[in-house]
Order: structure tokens, then C-alpha cells, then sequence
């Protein structure tokens, strides 16, 4: 045990934690060089695309020092917000953190918010500045940046580049001699935390744990305690590139565990694994509940495939633990699930992963938050769907949740950055000049407004330099209304927001029109509508395909004319009756881009 070091990567979004990650991978021999490509651990072809890291990744390195032979645990994390709880799994299971800074970019949101998440660990913290080949580097201004925010020496700072391979030598000497060896007892009861797992179509569900005290053999009988279940440790192993099975592994070490567990259910991120015979005691703390900050249904293009769908969920979820669903109903798309999202992002990311993985096409409503609607006798009611929300006359008011909104960004682009947030019903409530040229703004907002585009624009306003951090505050009283939207009199309820009345017009308004360029002509007219309750706030209408009927009529009296437009008419009023109008999915997503 006093061989093994359990470290992470932490970072901000493109500071080359991947990057880096493939260079330790090289140094340390465990990468072939016929294996070896970019971002090595992004295995995702969704990572690939975007070129970012969505899933945090274990893997086992081995490392000579001194003429001792190291057992290192890498793991990377994702550094986008909408991910924060990869990286607080990854967190729990090390005992140090590689923190990465950009040596062009400096100290960025995200790296203040994970390096908190690691100090409420008491991960130790080796600071490690990247890039520093770029000709946009400035090593002594960001290495000051560093000593800073950390309270450590300007020699501690590791200079690196992943890119040359510049540094690494002194990364792997930083974390043998500075992260502590793990602590643990190999001869106590079993005791070990499930941090991820994922779903193999062939083998069942594979489990990644780290032990914490006593070791694991293969054959074992264990049990998982949360859900109660006991499993036979068919295969166990540590996690190099590929799998490498093993006859034992102790206290301290990081590995896979397949036991053919067929029902997703039976796996909860977070639950204490424990031998049968002698059961552990105490339960290992996993993780809080995560807490979803934006809300979608997800409903099957096809009703027929709604148990496909469940099923895809359930595995979906084994592989991503921040995804929160519930079965729903609703009018106009049958069947389906209310998700809970850590973000925009974490939304498209899990639409696109049900399509690839799992060959689901599926139809995504607008996005919502959590509102409380306060009732005439005092209780409180939770609004997860504007389809959800109860009448007005028997409410007393209504409330959302505010969020802090912490930004960084460079001193120039404060005035458009604060106009935005004022658009958005935010309040200013604190500015800090952390150096002569970035500045910390924090704003107190609701979340229902940053719901939708708010880091696209932000990102716009300051070039891409603002970075976004944000925690839930709690619930404020405001003057919220049910914007419906109507189709030739219907409601679509997978169209209806909860908006603030003083944007409720001009919402309305833009949608309406928005719907009229997106909904196919039909042989009838439509009338696209938006209401408040009973009053009707905008109209768009969409103009019925008509055949000319009076092509045959050459002169002759315009009665003759009349009777066939009045006899056209008519018919398009009975069809208007009895047609029903196909919203495609552009539609719905419609409401995401309206600017």
C-alpha cells in the first residue's frame, strides 16, 4: 500500500487536462506506441467530436522512482460545469489532485469550483501550469495567479506542456513524493465505494470501485448495501487501457468488478461493497444527491417503444449518475420521462447518447426549472412541468429558485457582461478585481433564466474569456405566469412555459412567430396562438395551400365565381374541424433558440 498513489486531473474546460493525461500514459510506458492517439482516455465518439471530456476515466499506471516500482491511479476528469459531479465521484475516490491552469488563459471558474470540491476532501493539491509553449504564455503573471489562490511557494508550481512534453518527469516525481500513500487496513472487513460503472451488452454490468479497507478475491461472495443484493465476484481486475483481470485486489487500489448483474437497478453510484461472511460495519459516506438544475421530458417518437426507452434510460443512467428520472404523461406526446439536467449541455449530451448508443429517436420538451406554488391553505406544492402547475384561484403565489452566479472574466467586457444579467432579472452584489485585468462579478438571479442561452451569450459578449460558476440559493416570490400555446384552439402542453408576466408578451409574441416559419402549410389555416389563462396575448397564422378553383371560370357572372369560393370555403372549415397538425421536433427545440 505504500506504493499506490490515487490522484485526478482537475481543470477548466480546454486546459489541457487530456492532453496531459496521454503524456503521463507515454512517460509511464503503459500506452504502446502503435495504441497511442490523442486524448487517449476520451473514448466516447461524442468526446472525440466535441472535443471535450464528458465521462471521468480510471486508469493504472506503473512507475519506476528511486528503484521502487509505484502503482499509480489516474484519473481524468471533465472540466465543463454542466459535469461537476464526474469530477466530485472522481474526487472522493483519490487522496491528491493534479490542478491544471492554462499559462495563456490563467485561473478560471471552473478550476476555483473543482479545487474547492478537492479541498472539501483534503485532496492534496499539486499545481501544474500548462501550455507554457504557447507563444500567448504568461508563466510568471499566472504562476502568480496560482500562488494566490492556493497560499503555496512560486517554486511549487510545476511548469508543463502536454502538448512538447515539456514537465512531466516533474509531475510524476510531485505526486509519489506529495499525494499521501491511501490509508486502510487489508485485514479489516471488506469495505470498498462503487464510483462508476457501465453497461456491457455481453458481460451485464461492470462495476469500478476503490477498496478502502480489506481486499477482494476473485470468486467472493459480496454484497452491495444500499440495494441489499449478493453477487458472486465473477471477474475482478485493474483498469489499464483494456482490462486486466486479477486474483485479488486490497486496500487502497482501484479496479473492475463483473459479477453479471443484469437489472440496472441493482447498481447505485455510491453504495459500500462488502463480503457476505463478514459484513462491514460502517457505511463508506458516497455522495450527496446530486441536484438537478433543469428539467425535460423525454418522450419516444413512436409510443410503442416506450419500455425500449426505460430500458435505454435505466443503462444510461448507470453510466452517467447525474441523470434523474420519473415516468410522465403528457396530452400531446403520449408517454415518457421527466429528466433532470445538470445543465444545457448535460441535456444535448444525453439526447445525442440515446440516439447513438441506443438507437432511440426521441422528441425533447422545452426545458423548465423546479418552481413551488404556495396553495390558498398554506401548503406547498412542487412544479416540475408548467402542465403541473395548479389554477390560479387556488394559489397564493408562486416561487423559483435563485441562483449565485459567480462569472470571471476580463475587465473589459464588464459593462455588456452586467447588461445581460440586469436583462436576465439578475442583481449585482459583488465586484472583485482579482488582478489589474480580471474581475469577479457575482449576481444573484433565477435560474429559469439561465436555463436556456445564457452561456452561449455570455460566451459571445466576452469572446470566450467569461467563465460561469453557479450554485442554488433558494426560493424567491415572483410574479410568474402559464404562457400556453394553441394550435387552431388546442393547447400543445409540450409548448407551455412558466415565464415572468413582464416578458410573458414578448415572449409569446416571438414564439408565435417563430412557429409560423417552422409548422408545415397544411390544406387548412392555422392559427397559431399564445394565452395567458383565457386571454389571448399573440396570433401568428399559418395560411391554408389552396387549389385555384376558379381556374375553370373564364368571364361570366361573379355569382358563379362566389358560389365556388363559398363552397371551397366551407370545406376548409370542416377540415379545419377534423385535421390535426404534426409539430415537428424543430419546433419544439424552437423555443431554446428564439433570439
Amino acid at each position: 500500500m505504500e506504493r499506490i498513489r490515487n490522484f485526478c486531473i482537475i481543470a477548466h474546460i480546454d486546459h489541457g487536462k487530456s492532453t496531459l493525461a496521454d503524456r503521463l500514459l507515454q512517460q509511464t510506458g503503459t500506452v504502446s506506441e502503435r495504441d497511442m492517439q490523442n486524448q487517449l482516455l476520451d473514448d466516447m465518439d461524442l468526446e472525440r467530436e466535441r472535443g471535450i471530456t464528458i465521462k471521468s476515466h480510471a486508469i493504472q499506471m506503473n512507475y519506476k522512482y528511486k528503484g521502487e516500482e509505484y502503482t499509480l491511479n489516474l484519473i481524468d476528469t471533465p472540466g465543463h460545469v454542466d459535469f461537476s459531479y464526474e469530477v466530485s465521484r472522481s474526487i472522493a475516490a483519490c487522496e491528491g489532485a493534479l490542478l491544471i491552469v492554462d499559462a495563456s488563459q490563467g485561473v478560471e471558474a471552473q478550476t476555483i469550483s473543482n479545487l474547492y470540491l478537492a479541498l472539501e476532501h483534503d485532496l492534496e493539491i499539486i499545481p501544474v501550469l500548462n501550455k507554457i509553449d504557447l507563444p500567448g504564455a504568461m508563466p510568471e503573471e499566472m504562476t502568480d495567479q496560482v500562488v494566490e489562490l492556493l497560499g503555496c511557494e512560486p517554486e511549487d508550481v510545476i511548469h508543463a506542456s502536454g502538448k512538447e512534453g515539456l514537465g512531466i518527469e516533474d509531475i510524476l516525481k510531485a505526486i509519489i513524493e506529495k499525494v499521501p500513500a491511501p490509508k486502510g487496513d487489508p485485514s479489516k472487513p471488506l469495505q470498498a465505494m462503487i464510483f462508476d460503472s457501465v453497461f456491457n451488452s455481453y458481460r451485464g454490468i461492470e462495476v469500478i470501485f476503490r477498496v478502502f479497507n480489506g481486499s477482494i478475491k476473485k470468486g467472493d461472495s459480496i454484497k452491495f448495501v444500499n440495494t441489499g443484493k449478493t453477487y458472486n465476484a465473477d471477474e475482478i481486475g485493474i483498469l489499464r487501457l483494456n482490462q486486466d483481470p486479477q486474483q485479488e485486489i486490497s486496500a487502497g487500489n482501484v479496479g473492475y468488478l463483473i459479477s453479471g448483474i443484469k437489472v440496472a437497478k441493482e447498481v447505485k453510484v455510491g453504495d459500500t461493497i462488502t463480503h457476505v461472511e463478514n459484513p462491514t460495519q460502517e457505511l463508506i459516506k458516497g455522495f450527496e444527491d446530486v441536484k438537478p438544475m433543469v428539467f425535460a421530458g423525454i418522450y419516444p417518437v413512436e409510443t410503442s417503444e416506450f419500455e425500449e426507452l426505460r430500458a435505454s434510460m435505466e443503462k444510461l443512467q448507470l453510466n452517467d449518475a447525474s441523470l434523474v428520472w420519473e415516468p410522465e404523461t403528457s396530452a400531446a406526446l403520449g408517454f415518457g420521462f421527466r429528466c433532470g439536467f445538470l445543465g444545457m449541455l448535460h441535456l444535448e449530451i444525453v439526447q445525442e447518447r440515446l440516439e447513438r448508443e441506443f438507437d432511440m429517436t426521441v422528441i425533447t420538451t422545452v426545458p423548465s426549472v423546479q418552481f413551488h406554488a404556495i396553495m390558498t391553505d398554506g401548503s406547498l406544492q412542487l412544479v416540475n412541468a408548467p402542465s403541473e402547475l395548479p389554477e390560479a384561484n387556488v394559489t397564493q403565489y408562486l416561487e423559483e429558485p435563485f441562483i449565485r452566479a459567480q462569472i470571471i472574466s476580463k475587465a473589459e467586457y464588464v459593462g455588456p457582461i452586467i447588461s445581460l444579467c440586469i436583462d436576465k432579472r439578475g442583481q449585482i452584489s459583488n465586484q472583485v478585481y482579482l488582478t489589474s485585468d480580471r474581475v469577479e462579478l457575482t449576481f444573484e438571479m433565477p435560474l429559469a433564466e439561465i436555463v436556456f442561452d445564457f452561456f452561449d451569450k455570455l460566451k459571445t459578449i466576452s469572446r470566450g474569456y467569461a467563465s460561469l460558476d453557479y450554485e442554488l440559493i433558494g426560493f424567491r416570490q415572483s410574479n410568474l405566469v402559464k404562457l400556453d400555446i394553441q394550435l387552431n384552439g388546442e393547447k400543445v402542453d409540450a409548448l407551455s412555459a412558466i415565464v415572468h408576466r413582464d416578458k410573458a408578451y414578448d415572449w409569446g409574441k416571438r414564439l408565435c412567430e417563430k412557429l409560423k416559419e417552422l409548422l408545415p402549410r397544411q390544406m387548412f389555416e392555422i392559427a397559431i396562438q399564445a394565452s395567458i389563462g383565457t386571454k389571448i396575448i399573440a396570433r401568428e397564422t399559418v395560411k391554408a395551400l389552396r387549389k385555384n378553383v376558379l381556374a375553370k371560370c373564364y368571364g361570366g357572372d361573379i355569382s358563379r365565381k362566389r358560389k365556388l369560393l363559398e363552397k371551397q370555403k366551407k370545406g376548409k372549415k370542416r377540415m379545419r374541424q377534423v385535421g390535426n397538425v404534426e409539430i415537428p421536433q424543430e419546433a419544439f427545440m424552437a423555443v431554446l433558440k428564439l433570439d
